[in-house]
């Protein structure tokens, strides 16, 4: 189905989806960066594994970090969008 035929039959739904993806984004982002952070904080990377690197970062802790500064990044950029 065409993005315009779905957007013309839910208007509303637009906004929501387009805030899902940013959101996404966001976090995928957080995570990337985190899993970097555990390559070049160890001295030797080849003594971890892409698996245990993993393992140290996916966390419930890390993983609402993670929504609830997207959240808020996704609330600056709208802000921003309006305002600007």
């Amino acid at each position: 189905m065409d993005s315009r035929k779905i957007t013309q039959h839910f208007p509303k739904m637009a906004p929501f989806w387009r805030g899902i993806v940013e959101i996404a984004f966001i976090v995928f982002l957080f995570y990337s960066n985190l899993l970097m952070g555990q390559y070049t904080a160890n001295a030797s990377p080849q003594n971890m594994s892409l698996w245990m690197a993993i393992q140290n970062v996916v966390t419930p802790d890390s993983f609402i970090i993670g929504l609830v500064t997207a959240l808020i990044g996704h609330l600056v950029f709208e802000f921003l969008r309006k305002r600007i």
